[in-house]
Formats: structure tokens, sequence, C-alpha cells
């Protein structure tokens, strides 16, 4: 994809406070829209955090020692919680689940609540999931043309909406596709079905959140123009659609690109957005929340 051309800005900046960057507040509010992450910023030459629970993402990029404890996680769990031993192929892909939803966030979430987007490679991210924590270093931005943030170091300028669309997309690939290529083999899936998967991860997540936030409807626009099916490596559009209530009200729920392989533990129990679940059983499950 084409870089934008980068514009400069006559507006001064305005310098964050100590301790924070651009995308501080974005994260603050995260976390006050879904308790259960805590983000961290870490400062430049602050090492990112290992051991003691932490996986830096770059280690479950490499798909080695770091990414079987990891994944031991999530078999203890399906053990614990359904009593059967789950297939390999299923275990990495709970594990790319909970790991990608929140990971994706560390971008969407800036760019949804200030038109802000971070660029964050696996080497600048880590999470400890017992804790709901992840650690990003933010090294650099890009913004629009009006935004007090233009100047401040590590500033990209694009021009317009579609530009920061662009760069939303580049910067969840670039952080999306190592992890990947590290889960992939595990998985027994294609590339394409991988980022399947993926696609579900960005739109669910920031979907969820915006909802949690009071701005659902607006989420589902962005997100519509964000991928409208022909943006590789992205697979399909959001998906979004609507279903009627008994009462005529208009309930919104969207078709999944991809399959999580929950139906392998509980088949009588579909998630909300698989395409195995009908448009009844949506309408009463929507209902019901």
């Amino acid at each position: 994809m084409t870089v934008p051309a980068v514009l400069t800005s006559s507006r001064p900046a305005l310098q964050p406070a100590a301790g924070t960057t651009p995308v501080t507040d974005a994260y603050e509010r995260l976390t006050t829209a879904f308790p259960g992450l805590h983000v961290q910023e870490l400062a430049d030459g602050e090492q990112v955090p290992r051991g003691g629970g932490w996986v830096a993402a770059a280690d479950l990029a490499a798909g080695g020692p770091a990414l079987d404890a990891f994944l031991a996680w999530d078999n203890a769990q399906v053990l614990r919680d359904y009593g059967q031993q789950a297939r390999p192929d299923v275990v990495a892909s709970f594990g790319l689940h909970r790991y990608a939803w929140p990971a994706c966030l560390l971008i969407t979430v800036p760019w949804f609540l200030a038109r802000r987007v971070p660029r964050v490679p696996v080497e600048d991210v880590a999470v400890q999931r017992a804790l709901g924590r992840m650690t990003v270093r933010v090294r650099s931005f890009a913004c629009l043309p009006g935004d007090p943030a233009a100047q401040l170091p590590g500033a990209r300028v694009v021009p317009d909406e579609e530009a920061l669309r662009a760069e939303v997309r580049d910067a969840l690939a670039e952080h999306l596709g190592p992890v990947l290529d590290g889960f992939g083999p595990r998985m027994r899936r294609g590339r394409r079905a991988l980022w399947g998967m993926a696609t579900d991860e960005i739109v669910e997540g920031l979907w969820y959140i915006a909802d949690q936030l009071g701005e659902e409807r607006r989420a589902m626009t962005e997100l519509a123009a964000l991928l409208p099916g022909t943006t590789k490596p992205y697979v399909g559009t959001a998906g979004f659609r609507e279903l009627t209530g008994p009462a005529g009200e208009a309930l919104p729920t969207r078709d999944r690109a991809s399959c999580c392989l929950f139906y392998t533990l509980r088949p009588e129990d579909t998630c909300g957005t698989c395409p195995r679940t009908c448009d009844a059983d949506r309408v009463q499950r929507l209902i019901a929340t």
C-alpha cells in the first residue's frame, strides 16, 4: 500500500504531560470500558517484561517454548472448565484469540477515540494475561493534519481519513503478521483462514469496547469503512447486518469470517456471530442481553 505523503501543520503542538504519550488517554478510556485489561506504556529504553507470567509478543511470534507455555494455560483452562481434552489446533485457536483480541485494541482504540494510530511491532508488546495487563512502547503514530499532536516527535501526518484507515490496516498487519506466523503451524489452517481470524478479532474487539462506551453504531460504521472487503491480507468485510426483534426493534449482529472451533467442545452452543447460529437464535440471544 502506498504510504501517504507527509503533511505539516502550522498549529502549535500540544505537549503531553510528563509520563504520557499521545495515546495515553485512549488507553485509559479502554481500561474504563473494559477493566479486565490495563495497558502500561513503556518509556524509551525500558525493557519489555519477561518472566513472572509475562510473555513478550516477539516470543509468541517465534513459535518456540514461550508459545508452548502460553498454550499450556489454554489447555489447562479447557480441561478445568469442560472436562475434556481439546484438539491441539483448537487450543491454539483459543490462545490466538485470547492474545489477538486485546492486542488489536492497542491500535484500534486510539484510532477510534483520538484519530491517532500507533505503530506497535511485536518487539514492543508483552502480555500478562493472568493479571489482565499489557505493556506497549509507542515509538511513532499517524494522525490527521489538524491534530495538536502533529508536531510531536514520532508523529506522521497523513492527509485524510482514508489515509488514516490505511495506517490502521498497516499497523495491525505489522503486528499480527508475525504472531500468525508463530501460531499458524499449530492451527491446521491456511493463510487465508488465519487472516480471517485476525479480521474477526479486529472487528469484535472494537465493537465490544465501543458498545461499552455508548458508541456502538459509530464503531460499526467506522469498521465497515476500515474493512470494506478489498483490503488484503484481511478477509471479508466487517460483516455487520441487522435483525428485527419481535417488537420491530433493530438488533445489530455480524457474521464471522472464521470459526473459533468452540463447537468442538460444545456442539450445541455456538457463538452469537457464528454462521452456524441461525437468525432466530441470534434474535433470542440479543433480546436476552
